[in-house]
């Protein structure tokens, strides 16, 4: 850049500093938007378009791809264990209908975690994944911060497993991620019920909490109350919705914010970078960081 003067570019030069501060204080901050104000991407069960999702395979995969927001779903097993897993039942992602053939429907909270661990959770994607397993919280929790990765966890179906919102911030606890450092910058925690989100909320007011949906504009107030994010179906959303999110006050004080998924190509990315959306949830984060520029 042509600079006409001393003056002149020590004023360019605060400025751009200012301008850099700015960028990395905002993406420092839990939620806050990602440098030049693209959108966060998350790594959707890990980069689960390339690797078995919700494995430590598929976040470890992310995070040699770049990625430091991974996502990932939380339920539990009969005899009490937490897991990583989306569906209720074991059978698209894993050989339980081969191991125990006799246990339809192969709900999850139908089986131990020792019956779960053993499991093949990765051969239905690819041999070469052959022996991937099942995690439990404690499992993942480890590997995602040996990894400095940070983390959008679901709770899924909490109607299913009374307690496990208490249970899931013992986990966290236990694992070292409700300290000031992973509850401020490391840590969201989301799920399409209202009530566990608001029991989360409640139980640890300092965490950043998400509600998963898209609730009519006349309800978004309510959800301010107890939550900092709406995080929507891409396809239930415009630019004025996403407006009206961004006019309310969330639960910390804070302009409430929108991460929206699934998004897995180009065209779609630019399109709900354009509504103003703060984070994109992805199963293909190379494909979406390429989209915005390439950070």
């Amino acid at each position: 850049m042509y600079v006409r003067s001393a003056a002149a570019a020590t004023a360019a030069f605060l400025g751009l500093t200012l301008t850099v501060f700015g960028a990395a204080a905002a993406s420092a901050a839990p939620g806050g938007p990602d440098w030049f104000s693209n959108p966060i991407v998350y790594a959707h069960r890990g980069a689960s378009a390339y690797a078995p999702e919700n494995t430590l395979q598929a976040i470890d995969l992310a995070m040699e791809m770049g990625f430091d927001w991974v996502e990932n779903d939380v339920q539990r097993t009969r005899d009490g264990e937490l897991v990583v897993i989306h569906d209720d039942t074991l059978a698209r992602t894993t050989d339980v209908e081969q191991v125990f053939p006799d246990r339809k429907p192969w709900r999850v909270h139908d089986f131990t975690a020792a019956e779960i661990a053993r499991l093949d959770a990765g051969s239905w994607f690819g041999q070469e994944f052959a022996g991937a397993r099942v995690p439990t919280l404690r499992q993942y929790m480890n590997r995602v911060q040996r990894n400095q990765q940070r983390l959008l966890l679901e709770i899924k179906k909490p109607e299913l497993y009374p307690g496990i919102e208490q249970q899931t911030l013992d986990v966290l606890e236990e694992t070292g991620w409700l300290d000031e450092n992973h509850v401020n910058r490391r840590l969201v925690v989301q799920s399409f019920s209202a009530d566990s989100v608001r029991t989360v909320h409640e139980l640890r007011p300092d965490l950043v909490t998400a509600f998963l949906g898209t609730p009519a504009l006349a309800d978004l107030p309510r959800y301010a109350e107890f939550t900092d994010r709406i995080n929507p179906w891409y396809t239930t959303i415009d630019s004025d919705w996403v407006a009206a999110v961004h006019g309310l006050v969330g639960a910390h004080g804070r302009a409430m914010e929108v991460d929206t998924w699934i998004v897995d190509d180009a065209a779609t990315t630019l399109k709900v970078r354009e509504m103003g959306v703060d984070g994109i949830i992805t199963d293909k984060p190379d494909v979406v960081r390429e989209a915005v520029g390439g950070y």
